[in-house]
C-alpha cells in the first residue's frame, strides 16, 4: 500500500514538474526571439502544458519503483549508521551544529550590504555549511572529554569507593586479571586510583568462559563474575559500550582491542597476562602487572643468606633438586638431588626476578 502511495504522489510530482518546465519553456520564447518564429494561443499554450504534464509524470511513474528502493536503501544504511553512533556524539554533534548555525547567522549579516546579485546568498549557504561542519566536527571530537570532566565533577563529592579521583588515569582490567580476583582485594586497599573501566567485549569473553561446557573454565568464568559484582558493589565500574567505536570493531582479538582502547581513553590496561604485558611495552601502553606487583612485595632474600628447605624433586639439569617456598616460589638446590625428601640447610647464591615470577639459586650448605 506504501508503495502504490508513493508511486501515485511520485507521479503527481512528475506532471506538476511537466507543467513547470512548460511555463519554463513559455517564459524563453516569450523574452527571446522565438516569440516571433513561434506563436501560441490559448489553447495551444493549454495542449502543449498538458502533454508535458503527461509525459514527465508517465516518466516519472515509470522511475519510481527504482527510485522508492534505492530510497530505502539509503535510509537503512542512515539508521545503521546511526545506531552506531555513541549517544554522547550525537548529543555533543546537535549542540555543535545549532552554535555554528547561530555563529553563521550572525556572520551571514554581514553580507546584506552586498549590491551584486545572488553573491551574498552565496557567501551566506557557504557560510552556514562551513560552520556548520566545523561546530559538528570539533563538538564531536571534543564532546566527549568535555561531557566526561562534567561528569567527573559532578561525581566528586559522592565519589563511592577509596582511591577514585575523576583526574587519575583510567584503569581497563582485562579477563585475565578479573579472574585472578586479587585486583578486588589490591582495589579494597586503595592503591589502584582513576574509573575503574570494563570494556563489553570483556564482558562477553568472561561470559562465554562462564557458559564453556568445560568445567575447569566455567568455575573460572563464574568466579570472574562474582569478583566483578564484588567490585560493582564495593567500588563502582564504568561500563565501555564499544558498539559506536568502528576502529574496535574491525579488530578480532581481545587483547589487541583492549590496547587499542587504553589508547583511545588514554589509561592503563590491569592485567597478568605476561605475552600482554609485552605487546603492550611495544605499542607504547602502559600496564599495571599484578604478578610484578605480586613479586615486589614477596619477602627479599640476598645472596648468602641461610635457609630451611625441604627438596621435594629433581632439576631440569643433573644432580639438582627443587624446592619452594610458602608463597610458591621455586629454589633450585646445585647438588641436591640427593637430598631429595629431606630438609637440610642451603646457601642463597642468586636470585633471578622476572616478570614472569622470581627463581631462587641455592647450594646446600657445607657440613650438611
Amino acid at each position: 500500500m506504501i508503495q502504490k502511495l508513493f508511486r501515485a504522489v511520485f507521479t503527481l510530482c512528475g506532471a506538476l514538474f511537466g507543467y513547470g518546465v512548460s511555463l519554463l519553456f513559455r517564459g524563453l520564447v516569450i523574452k527571446t526571439n522565438l516569440g516571433e518564429i513561434v506563436t501560441l494561443d490559448a489553447i495551444d499554450r493549454s495542449v502543449f502544458s498538458a502533454a508535458a504534464a503527461i509525459i514527465f509524470a508517465f516518466l516519472f511513474f515509470l522511475i519510481a519503483p527504482s527510485i522508492g528502493n534505492h530510497s530505502r536503501r539509503v535510509v537503512k544504511e542512515f539508521e545503521s549508521d546511526l545506531q552506531k553512533v555513541p549517544s554522547t556524539e550525537f548529543v555533543s554533534g546537535s549542540f555543535g551544529l545549532i552554535g555554528g548555525i547561530f555563529l553563521a547567522f550572525l556572520i551571514s549579516q554581514l553580507y546584506t550590504g552586498i549590491q551584486i546579485p545572488y553573491i551574498g546568498m552565496v557567501l551566506s549557504l557557504l557560510t552556514y555549511i562551513l560552520l556548520g561542519y566545523i561546530g559538528v566536527t570539533v563538538a564531536t571530537k571534543r564532546g566527549k572529554d568535555i561531557i566526561n570532566t562534567l561528569s567527573a565533577a559532578k561525581k566528586t563529592p559522592t565519589t563511592k569507593g577509596k582511591g577514585k579521583g575523576s583526574d587519575a588515569t583510567p584503569k581497563i582490567l582485562d579477563t585475565s586479571v578479573i579472574i585472578d580476583g586479587r585486583i578486588a582485594d589490591i582495589m579494597k586497599t586503595g592503591f589502584i586510583e582513576g574509573n575503574i573501566v570494563i570494556p563489553e567485549f570483556v564482558l562477553v569473553e568472561l561470559r562465554h568462559i562462564a557458559d564453556c561446557s568445560d568445567n575447569l573454565k566455567r568455575n573460572r568464568g563464574r568466579r570472574g563474575l562474582d569478583v566483578l559484582n564484588r567490585i560493582q558493589t564495593e567500588y563502582g565500574i564504568e561500563i565501555y559500550n564499544t558498539d559506536g567505536d568502528k576502529a574496535l570493531e574491525e579488530i578480532p582479538e581481545v587483547d589487541v582491542k583492549l590496547l587499542k582502547l587504553a589508547q583511545m581513553i588514554s589509561g592503563k590496561v590491569v592485567t597478568n597476562d605476561f605475552n600482554l604485558n609485552k605487546v603492550a611495552l611495544i605499542k607504547g601502553v602502559d600496564v599495571l602487572n599484578i604478578n610484578e606487583l605480586a613479586n615486589a612485595l614477596k619477602p627479599v632474600v640476598l645472596p648468602g643468606e641461610d635457609m630451611q628447605l625441604f627438596l621435594v624433586k629433581e632439576g631440569k639439569e643433573n644432580n639438582q633438586g627443587v624446592a619452594y617456598l610458602d608463597d610458591g616460589t621455586m629454589i633450585v638446590v646445585e647438588d641436591g638431588k640427593r637430598y631429595i625428601g629431606e630438609t637440610i640447610s642451603v646457601i642463597v647464591t642468586s636470585v633471578l626476578q622476572t616478570a614472569a615470577g622470581r627463581m631462587i639459586f641455592a647450594k646446600p650448605k657445607k657440613g650438611k
